[in-house]
Parts: structure tokens; sequence; C-alpha cells
């Protein structure tokens, strides 16, 4: 059962880091993004490393998907302001 999980979760990484990349939308880009980093926190604390898991949950999918969430709105208010 747990192999079963680990193919599953190694294939959720790859999709989603394969769909982040190629997205046109860059508001779908960053939802994948955060996506991604939750997956892969989850990857780390199955690998016996949770503390790397919790920095990449808080630094990785946390802090940075709410700066590019930010820096996107930022770049929506600009562009409606033109």
């Amino acid at each position: 059962m747990t192999l079963a999980f680990d193919l599953l979760l190694a294939l959720a990484l790859l999709w989603s880091g394969w769909r982040t990349l190629t997205t046109a939308r860059l508001d779908q880009a960053i939802v994948l993004f955060i996506a991604f980093g939750l997956l892969m926190a989850l990857a780390w604390a199955r690998l016996a490393a949770p503390d790397i898991g919790l920095a990449e949950a808080a630094i990785g999918a946390g802090l940075t998907g709410a700066l590019l969430l930010d820096a996107y709105g930022a770049l929506r208010r600009r562009q409606d302001q033109s």
C-alpha cells in the first residue's frame, strides 16, 4: 500500500511540475506552484525528513506562494490602470 502511495505521489509531483512550467496563464501557474510545494512537503515527510518538509511547506508553498500571488495582484492592478 505504501509503494502505491509513493508512486502516486511521485506521479503527482511530476504532473504538477510539468503543468506549472507549461501552463499559459500566470495565475494558474502560481496555484500549481503552491500545490507542487505542498506535494513536495509531503514527499519530504514520507522520506523521514519532517524538518525539511515543514520548511518546504512554510517557505516554499506558503511564503513564496503568498508573495507570488501578491505580485500577480499588483501586476493586474497596474495593467488595469493603463
